[in-house]
């Protein structure tokens, strides 16, 4: 075997995406196995999703591939070192890819890597399959007598179309859509339309696509989505590009392709504010949307503008009641404790999500990933609670912002007022009051 595949995510370690019981397959994995299988390596994929970490261990003693593959991004570090350690006792290569490794480079290396892809990883780990020599190898990091590597970027595929989809059939979706269906009484299968963001938001990783913008042709899209509904039958979709609404001109030639395939299949997906008008709002509707995710992040203007988010409160208002007024639900996310924010930003915050009525909002606390602005403008504050192999970049603290306990009142007080519980928001007033002053060590 030339390569094994894995990315150390294990759902029975989870017990909060358990208890969601939203799982979806590894599609960047997928995407690299039919490239690679398509040039004649011998590749294979252990799905740790449903899996252990025993089995794929003993996975990798007895197949002994040539080389071990993990992608790994900053929830999964624990499980793609310990991988990589177990790979490297068998005797085999280790190469890392996805949003974090590359950030930690020299920490992956030492730790048992031979080679960190840094970018898109297609290209770089065809060429890595064939050469003798790292140097010769666009995209990678490795060591280099002490220190780390740099090889120039691996160039981007440009067309994507020409690419094969990714390999579904290597693993077992089934168990996926058996896993929706069993909590939620619908399965899901996720598409990827497109790669990469070109927007500047300060803490987004662009780790891996850049700040790109490739998208595949709606006839590719909308033949890989038939294939889907004759072979898995889901009763939904899950469009999981970055901003699927980015280009109306790709979505409404989109469209034209399901209708003339008289295919209508309900999904949900992602957008911006300022990428939602009338006419995208009636095109999704017509194309069975049925819920569109909105980063809406603050309602204040100032913590808006601080994260180079390019888009103005009133527009997210906008966009919430065109979709509704086309009966798509909406969700939206919401970040506390930006560098700046003040009580008055809360205070706006709540007031813009009692304003919007979205159906559904997911808070969290923000927080730097190695790589992004944000975290260069607050890497002379950030405190990292426990050793790095055993923590991830949500584990640090920003010294001087506020307690956690604060930000619980903050949610606590969001909660309450969008419901209407006049009691429970002034006990998160109080909270909140009483804890301003506690700062994180």
């Amino acid at each position: 075997m030339d390569l094994l595949l894995t990315h150390g995510y294990f759902l029975g370690e989870d017990p909060k995406e358990r208890e969601i019981m939203k799982p979806y397959a590894p599609l960047g994995l997928l995407y690299l196995s039919s490239h690679l299988r398509a040039r004649g390596f011998d590749v294979e994929i252990y799905d740790s999703t449903f899996g252990a970490r025993e089995e794929l261990f003993r996975l990798i003693e007895t197949e002994q591939p040539r080389w071990v593959g993990i992608y790994g991004n900053l929830l999964t570090r624990r499980n793609a070192l310990a991988i990589a350690a177990a790979a490297q006792a068998c005797g085999c290569r280790v190469v890392l890819g996805g949003p974090e490794p590359a950030n930690y480079a020299a920490e992956y290396l030492d730790a048992g890597a031979d080679a960190i892809v840094a970018g898109e990883g297609e290209v770089a780990l065809e060429a890595l399959l064939r050469a003798d020599d790292f140097a010769q190898v666009p995209g990678i990091q490795y060591r280099d007598g002490g220190g780390v590597a740099r090889n120039a970027a691996a160039p981007l595929i440009a067309d994507l179309d020409a690419q094969p989809w990714p390999d579904r059939e290597r693993i077992d979706i089934d168990r996926y859509l058996g896993a929706w269906r069993s909590r939620h009484g619908r399965g899901s299968v996720s598409v990827i339309t497109a790669r990469g963001c070109p927007y500047h938001c300060r803490w987004c990783s662009h780790s891996v696509y850049g700040k790109t913008h490739r998208r595949r042709s709606p006839a590719s899209v909308a033949e890989e989505v038939a294939w889907i509904a004759k072979r898995y039958n889901p009763e939904m979709l899950w469009m999981a590009d970055d901003v699927f609404t980015i280009h109306p001109g790709w979505i409404m030639k989109y469209a034209e392709e399901m209708r003339r395939r008289d295919l209508k299949i309900p999904f949900e997906c992602i957008t911006r504010a300022d990428r939602m008008n009338p006419q995208m709002a009636r095109t999704l509707a017509d194309l069975g949307c049925f819920r569109v995710w909105i980063g809406s992040e603050s309602g204040s203007q100032k913590i808006l503008d601080a994260m180079q988010r390019g888009v103005r409160v009133e527009q997210v208002r906008e966009a919430v009641r065109l979709l509704r007024d086309h009966g798509i639900e909406t969700g939206m996310f919401l970040m506390w404790g930006y560098d700046g924010e003040e009580m008055t930003d809360i205070e706006a915050t709540v007031e813009h999500v009692k304003n919007c009525r979205p159906d559904i909002f997911l808070t969290t606390v923000s927080y730097p990933i190695k790589g992004t602005p944000y975290y260069d403008g607050v890497a002379a504050k950030l405190v990292r609670i426990g050793d790095w192999r055993e923590s991830t970049d949500r584990d640090v603290r920003i010294a001087g912002r506020h307690s956690r306990r604060f930000y619980q009142f903050a949610d606590q007080l969001l909660r309450s007022e969008v419901s209407g519980s006049v009691v429970e928001a002034d006990v998160a007033r109080r909270g909140l009051r009483e804890t301003f002053a506690e700062v994180e060590a």
